[in-house]
């Protein structure tokens, strides 16, 4: 009994490993590669599947999802031979499980080693500046070049990054000090134009201001000259009102030579040739107050007063007495 239960224990082993082979379970987005006796049969696809145990088998399994492989930094020499060194990222996608199987050993080595050298191709025909401002440019064409060759390995370049891009210490320290230098030559522009325009801002407040205080000046003579105009018209109105005799005028001529020499600076002042009649006028006034005087206080010089009319019979025209103040 022993010898047979050793067989049937040794026939469900094999009908256990038999079910396992036979039943595949392959995961969501991604593929697997089958082999019978060396020779590629089929491709197997997310779900389960069957194949026949001991005569078919897996060779490779591959995720079908978009991979992204950095690559470490690489030397590249520009069209002015400099050395810089660029770090690259690329983001692919295996559309073909069986193409990648077969077309090519390892494509993450093949599509490293494909990078660097379209790297170079590119980067040697760009001088350094070009190099660090062109990074689209060189993104696509690297895209390009990546997309056309690994197609037939059945793997698709969705995009090539251009993580670093690191010229030599020298001359990162001599774009530094260029970069300094254009910030400092910029701002010393602004700055310029800022004053300048400060400058120009305030000379045309200056000028607005100025053609302001012309015109409320000459407003304000206009309007002196006026009120002055007025003022001597109504003084030459009320003196023809009220007819002044000459004694008056010459009165207040003489009030008026005192002002005439006021000030200081005046040396010298100059008397009219009117100033006798004016003289005459006035001690004619004079003559006149004494007499009028010396009548009422009753003394005087001896000068005889002619008698005045009483203003019955013959009545006389009655004139002021001149005031003197």
């Amino acid at each position: 009994m022993a010898p047979v239960i050793i067989v049937l224990i040794v026939l469900v082993v094999l009908v256990f490993i038999a079910l396992i082979k036979t039943i595949q379970v392959i995961p969501q987005a991604s593929a697997a590669i089958v082999e019978r006796f060396g020779r590629y049969t089929r491709t197997l696809n997310a779900g389960l599947n069957i194949v026949v145990p001991f005569i078919d088998t897996i060779r490779n399994r591959i995720d079908l999802r978009e991979q992204v492989v950095p690559f470490p930094p690489q030397p590249v020499i520009t069209q002015d031979n400099l050395v810089v060194n660029i770090d690259t990222v690329i983001y692919y996608q295996v559309t073909d499980a069986r193409a990648a199987t077969y077309e090519v050993a390892s494509y993450i080595q093949a599509i490293e080693q494909l990078t660097v050298t379209t790297l170079r191709n590119i980067i040697g025909g760009m001088d350094l500046e070009r190099t660090l401002t062109s990074r689209e440019e060189i993104n696509a064409a690297l895209r390009g070049v990546l997309d056309e060759a690994t197609g037939k390995w059945g793997i698709r370049v969705n995009r090539v990054e251009l993580k670093a891009i690191e010229p030599p210490t020298s001359i990162q320290d001599s774009m530094e000090k260029q970069m300094r230098a254009d910030r400092d030559k910029r701002a010393a522009i602004l700055q310029a134009e800022g004053v300048r325009q400060s400058e120009i801002l305030r000379a045309e407040g200056e000028k607005q201001s100025q053609i302001l205080r012309a015109e409320g000046e000459a407003k304000a003579a206009a309007l002196r000259a006026e009120g002055e105009a007025q003022a001597v018209r109504t003084v030459f109105e009320a003196i023809h009102a009220g007819d002044p005799d000459q004694k008056l005028l010459s009165y207040q001529y003489l009030q008026m030579l005192p002002k005439i020499a006021e000030g200081d600076a005046n040396k010298l002042w100059i008397v009219p040739s009117e100033i006798g009649d004016a003289l005459k006028g006035l001690s004619g006034a004079m003559g006149n107050f004494g007499n009028l005087g010396g009548n009422s206080g009753g003394g005087g010089n001896g000068a005889t007063v002619p008698p005045q009319n009483d203003g019955r019979n013959n009545p006389a025209e009655r004139r002021e007495k001149p005031r003197i103040d």
